[in-house]
């Protein structure tokens, strides 16, 4: 039996071939996305443990608990923590690091890295080891700044150019005086770094005096561990904690790994995506590879073959096939994991340079992969071939359904179906999170319902057809008459595009509803014209809300100032307002009482107010960060959103308790209005700082619209992956179904039908599987994206669903293109048949 499945395998190349492709598809992403991520990861370990390689113990402050109603603050490492550090006896040499965020312009005046990858910080000196000089000297002085040199190569920035940055400040305007290399991870993954001499640094990160860190060298022969257990000895309790230099590079590698946890799961669905698809056509294969051997497998059990040894023999094919496929898909993969990290270069990401890593691990996923999804697929083929009786050498497997057998398989299909419509429901009227795993239970359960049930409903959706295809004379009628002679395997090969289909078309009809919700609560809850904030979400100086008050043009503005508190004996934050303009920038709808912000007075949203138990007239007691206590009644209570929402109170009442205060964004209303003038002016009159954003409604919107865009992308790339391995699907499913219906063929030919009709009915067969497939995905698409809606509607009150009625239309017409371009190959095929010889083929 083994030499005869061996036998089997080398008679069908050809039809194999489309399963083998099928498989290896799926198997050199899976392969491929685990080549990237891991070399992604070992060059990052490497390039953090690099880039720590000069600080064997660091020392940071140690943050103090809460004492009763006073919040607790970090201790300052000073001069003389420093000295003390440097004079413990296994310790070579001590120094101080303090930075922050720099945001460093290009030279056309745009944010350089992004966001939180933009760093700052000290040199120690012209010998720093950490940052040695590529050219240049050593920055001193406020006019002077050294950056690294991937910043240097991106911007096209040398020695002596002039750079505009900001920390947390006016813009400045140094010289580069050096340009250093570094191993630094955050630079590695597409940040920037500009380094000042230390009291500059210190001066200009608000740490005068005081240092971020203390970076401790051991001597030689005294290792990291005994070098913190030196330190912790001497320094104050309390005052500082201990960390050596490979458990600070452990863990850099370990967040920038987390940070593509992200990727490397979006990968792995589109992998997981393109295998579920190439499912369905492994076992629509050896269901027609079986179907074709018939009378050889009833021979077989003739001479004596047991049902076991038949199915072994199926099973044996199937893992020489996936074998190969695992192979040949890992070799694959290794050139996409290339080929990403290429990418990754090409798109301006800097990625540390290393080589490729393929573990065993991979390997054995792949081989894994491969093997066991082709052998799964092909179990029920095989375990229906073992039931051919030696009497039925001349029938087929694949002969009608008896009813029983219908009726089982239809109702199975309807009570998946209908608890999973049942439990997608329920899912919609529960709360946020709360409904997300019955909605994905639901999902799952609906999605194999309609499988199970497509080839009951292939029948009368495709009959939906018949008046179209009846424009194309005889080709149409055989055409819709071949695509429901066997229901089972129409569905099994529009199933492959009905769930990529449903897919894309949720999550666009999810994105599209998002995107207008957006735009309504940004126009519904903010009457400003603009919102002005830090690039990488740090709170703005006060300084800047006095500024922009003073512009021409300006008619109000309000900073939003975060502050912590303790009420109840639970910490709370505050938003500090202010009371007089606040209400003339923002349009919230009032559940209770007025929205009046004044001395004690102050509003809170309906979810804080009502976990308090509060309402209009309540009153409650606050302690502030310094520990003082102040009693606050509540004027109103608003429906807040995502945007807005938490208890107000006027900045004038909340200043005087705050030692620091700093604003997470500021309002602006205009007497002109949003127009690209009026941002201009705005945008001077901050100095062009690259570290501040000033956006508009219509801004907002869009930023968050990148997201979704980004999503919608990378699903779009899963759709492109779906639509591959479906059209190897068709392909297959239509070759196969030519081989079976040659005789048939060669009379059509015999009696009248020339290759152009032929052609066609195999054409048009195959575009109404096509469509039949993008009927159901389109149709379980809008049902998924409108049941997801509805939970989000729940924390959303301004969500509507919006149907994309035209990219909906884009994705029906590209189904039909994948049915034409599928049936390509088998038309010209079926047309080419000898008539004689099919004729008289048995």
């Amino acid at each position: 039996m083994f030499r005869t499945a061996l036998r089997n395998v080398s008679a069908h190349k050809g039809r194999l071939l489309m399963t083998v492709l099928a498989v290896m598809l799926g198997v050199a992403f899976v392969s491929g996305t685990l080549v990237f991520t891991n070399t992604l990861s070992d060059a990052y370990r490497k390039s953090s443990a690099k880039g720590f390689g000069q600080v064997d113990v660091a020392v940071r402050p140690a943050y103090r608990e809460s004492e009763g109603d006073r919040l607790g603050k970090a201790p300052e490492l000073t001069r003389a923590l420093l000295d003390r550090s440097a004079r413990v006896p296994g310790a070579a040499s001590a120094v101080g690091v303090v930075g922050g965020f720099t945001a460093l312009a290009d030279k056309h005046g745009e944010l350089i890295g992004g966001g939180f990858q933009s760093q700052g910080g000290n040199f120690w000196g012209t010998d720093d080891p950490r940052y040695p000089l590529r050219s240049g000297a050593a920055p001193h002085g406020r006019d002077q700044v050294a950056i690294d040199s991937e910043t240097a190569r991106r911007a096209g920035y040398r020695v002596g150019d002039t750079v505009r940055l900001s920390v947390d400040g006016p813009v400045l305007t140094p010289t580069i005086s050096g340009i250093f290399t570094t191993d630094d991870g955050n630079v590695a993954a597409g940040g920037s770094l500009a380094l000042f001499d230390t009291a500059t640094a210190q001066r200009l990160f608000g740490k005068p005096g005081t240092y971020d860190e203390i970076d401790v060298r051991a001597k030689s022969g005294t290792s990291q561990g005994a070098l913190k257990a030196q330190l912790d000895r001497v320094l104050p309790k309390g005052a500082a904690e201990t960390t050596t230099g490979a458990r600070l590079a452990e863990d850099q590698a370990r967040a920038i790994s987390a940070s593509m946890n992200g990727l490397r799961q979006g990968l792995l669905v589109f992998a997981g995506i393109a295998l579920f698809v190439g499912t369905f056509i492994i076992a629509n294969t050896f269901t027609m590879l079986v179907a074709q051997r018939t009378k050889e497998l009833a021979l077989l059990r003739a001479v004596g073959a047991s049902r076991r040894q038949v199915t072994r023999s199926v099973l044996i094919e199937a893992f020489v096939v996936g074998a190969v496929a695992a192979v040949t898909g890992l070799v694959a993969g290794v050139g996409i994991g290339a080929g990403l990290r290429s990418l990754m270069g090409t798109l301006g990401a800097t990625v540390p340079d290393g080589p490729l890593v393929v573990t065993p691990g991979t390997a054995g996923a792949a081989l894994a992969v491969g093997v066991l999804v082709t052998m799964l697929a092909a179990w029920l083929p095989g375990r229906r071939a073992a039931k051919i009786p030696p009497v039925a050498a001349m029938s087929s497997v694949h002969a009608t359904a008896t009813a029983k057998s219908l009726v089982l398989r239809n109702t199975l299909g309807a009570l998946f179906a209908a608890a999973g419509v049942a439990v997608v429901l329920a899912a919609t009227t529960m709360d946020g999170t709360d409904g997300q795993a019955p909605m994905g239970l639901g999902a799952v359960l609906l999605i194999i319902g309609v499988f199970v049930l497509t080839p009951l409903l292939s029948r009368p959706l495709i009959a939906a057809a018949a008046p179209l295809l009846r424009g194309f004379g005889v080709s149409g009628k055989l055409a819709r008459q071949n695509a429901v002679r066997n229901p089972r395997r129409t569905a099994a090969t529009a199933s492959a595009l009905m769930i990529g289909l449903t897919l894309i078309t949720g999550m666009t009809v999810m994105a599209g509803s998002l995107q207008t919700s957006i735009d309504k609560m940004a126009s519904a809850a903010i009457r400003a014209d603009y919102v002005v904030s830090m690039a990488n979400g740090n709170p703005l100086s006060p300084g800047v809300d006095r500024t922009l008050r003073a512009t021409e043009g300006v008619k109000a503005t309000s900073p939003m100032r975060n502050a912590p508190s303790r009420i109840d004996g639970r910490t709370e934050y505050l938003t500090g307002v202010d009371g007089r303009a606040f209400g003339e920038l923002t349009d919230l709808k009032v559940e209770d009482g007025s929205f009046t912000i004044a001395g004690t007075r102050v509003v809170v949203d309906h979810d804080t107010a009502t976990s308090h138990g509060w309402r209009a007239g309540s009153g409650f007691t606050v302690a502030y960060e310094d520990g003082r206590r102040q009693r606050l009644t509540v004027a109103g209570v608003y429906e807040g959103n995502d945007m807005i929402r938490g208890i107000m109170l006027d900045n004038a009442a909340l200043a005087p308790h705050q030692s620091d205060p700093a604003d997470m964004r500021v309002l602006v209303r205009t007497v002109d209005g949003a127009s690209a003038a009026t941002k201009d002016r705005l945008v001077r009159a901050l100095g062009s700082n690259p570290a501040v954003k000033v956006q508009s409604k219509r801004d907002l919107s869009d930023d968050i619209a990148k997201m979704f865009t980004l999503m919608l992308n990378m699903l779009y790339g899963l759709l492109a992956m779906a639509v591959i391995v479906a059209v190897l699907g068709v392909v297959n499913t239509l070759a196969m179904s030519v081989f079976e219906r040659s005789q048939e063929i060669g009379m059509l030919r015999a009696i009248g039908l020339d290759r152009t009709g032929v052609k066609r009915m195999v054409r048009l067969e195959s575009l109404v599987i096509s469509l039949f497939g993008g009927v159901l995905g389109i149709g379980l698409g809008v049902f998924f994206g409108w049941a997801a809606g509805e939970l989000l509607g729940t924390r959303m009150a301004t969500y509507e669903l919006v149907l994309p009625w035209a990219r909906m239309a884009l994705f029906l017409l590209l189904a039909a293109a994948v049915g034409v371009l599928a049936a390509l190959w088998p038309a010209r095929r079926a047309a080419r048949l000898n008539t004689l010889e099919a004729i008289k083929s048995e």
